[in-house]
Parts: C-alpha cells; structure tokens; sequence
C-alpha cells in the first residue's frame, strides 16, 4: 500500500481529472521524502525531472529580480503541486524552493510519470485538458498584466464625478461649445438691444446679468478644467507604473536569456572537453 493518500493527491490540480484507479496506480509510483526547516529544495535553474507533492509544512517558492532581490512566488501548502514544469519537460527550474518548517513531501520522477503514461495513454489526454486551462489562465494573466491600456484603468477607477468632470472639461474645449456660447452671446445681446420689436429688453447695456452669468460659467469651468488635470495626472500616474513594470518584465526576461546562453555555453564546452 502507499503511503500517500489518494484523497490528496487528487485534489491536487493537475492529477484532478484522473479516474479513481489511475489515482491509486499514479499513488504507487510517489516516493516519500523530508526536509527540515531552512532546507532548500533546488535552485532556480538546476537541472529537474521530479514533481513534488506537499504533504505537510510549507515550502516557499521564490525568484530574484534583475536587483537580486527575492520575489516570493508562493508559499506552497499541504496537496499543493510544485516542480511539475521539470516533470514534463526535463528542463531548469524555473524557481527556488525552501522549506519554512519540516516538510514530508511526496517525489515523483520524470522516468516512473513517463512509463505510467505509456501505461495508462488515456490519462494523457485528461492532463494535457488540465494543462491547458492553466495555460490559458496563464495568458490571460499575462495579457492583464502587459497589455494594458493606461486610460482604460484610469476610468475604471473614476467616480460619476471625476467623469462628469472629465466630460465637462472635454466638451468646453471643443468647436461646438465654443459655437453655443458665441449663438448665445449674440441673441443675448440682439434681444437686449432692442432690435427685434415685440421682444422687450430683460438685461440693457451694459448687461449686467450677462456678466455675472459669464463671471459664474468661468468659475466652474475652471474648476472642471482643474478637475480634468488631476484626473489626467492620475493617468500620468498609471501610465508610468504600467511603462515600469513593462521594462522590468523585459529586464527580467532579457537577465533570464543571458543566463541561459551562459548555461548553454558552459555545457557545449564541457562535452567539448570530454570529446577531447
């Protein structure tokens, strides 16, 4: 019998579509493993073919940034997945795993998931659906975070205010607002002129309530236009966090290929050396 549940090792995520009898075999095919507090794991960027299930403690998975500071990813629970990535491709991890506490933690080798697959060819086909709603979640996540429209955000945060206001100040800026107010001003005046009969003056010369009226539309207008510049620095504001984490994304991933070629180079003169 194995020593790892199977009750958890089908919450976990990726084995979730797994018929009950491919969970037991897969079960079978787990190592048991401990690590105490402090241990680390792998590093991010050692070779890895094996995928780790938590049974108990907590595990933090973490990168440095183009500043060498750490970046916690996630602090893996118990039935959490981690390494899966090395597991299906043989590749360098892509993070750091520490342990927080004493862990016991369920291994599963590249070698012994292959042969269960070659077993078990239907359960492919239920982890490749589950793989791909992650990478799709994935994208999504990507796209949120990269391609972000700066204006877009800044609405979204607006109260009917800020956007009455931001209205207000675009439409006094305009031809049509400036063709309203001249229109106005004229038949203003024409009545209050008396050269239209029939039409008694309201507001002689030097018209009086006309002056207060534009007095009082050029207070608010220029409250409104204030109002438009805050919003439009909150704009600016957005935009400059989106261009930063947009040129820190290209700053960690241009770091991610130096180090890769590296790696690359150091293995092609290793096998260089031996053939020699």
């Amino acid at each position: 019998m194995s020593f790892l549940d199977t009750e958890l090792l089908k919450q976990a995520s990726l084995f979730s579509s797994l018929a009950d009898k491919e969970i037991k075999e897969l079960a079978f095919l787990f190592m048991e493993s401990v690590c105490s507090e402090g241990e680390t794991l792998f590093e991010f960027g050692d070779t890895g073919d094996t995928l780790y299930l938590l049974v108990s403690g907590h595990v933090e998975l973490s990168v440095r940034d183009h500043t060498g500071q750490k970046v916690i990813l996630k602090v893996a629970n118990p039935g959490d997945l981690f390494g899966e990535l090395s597991l299906m491709d043989g590749g360098p991890r892509t993070a750091t795993a520490t342990a927080l506490e004493d862990c016991v933690l369920a291994s599963l080798t590249h070698d012994n998931f292959i042969a269960f697959l070659q077993r078990k060819p239907e359960a492919a086909l239920d982890l490749l659906s589950v793989l791909a709603g992650q990478i799709r979640q994935a994208n999504d996540l990507v796209r949120g975070r990269v391609a972000r429209n700066a204006n877009d955000e800044a609405i979204e945060d607006f109260t009917r205010g800020q956007k009455l206001a931001n209205f207000i100040s675009d439409f006094s800026g305009s031809m049509p607002f400036l063709f309203l107010n001249a229109l106005f001003f004229t038949a203003w005046v024409i009545v209050n002129l008396d050269l239209i009969p029939g039409i008694p003056a309201f507001d002689p010369y030097p018209f009086g309530f006309l002056t207060m009226a534009v007095s009082l539309e050029a207070i608010f207008l220029s409250i409104f236009v204030l109002l438009s510049q805050n919003i439009q620095a909150a704009k600016d504001k957005i935009r400059s966090d989106i261009e930063y984490e947009v040129n820190l994304k290209a700053e960690l991933e241009i770091t991610y290929l130096h180090e890769k070629v590296d790696r690359m180079n150091d293995e092609i003169l290793k096998l260089l050396r031996k053939k020699k």
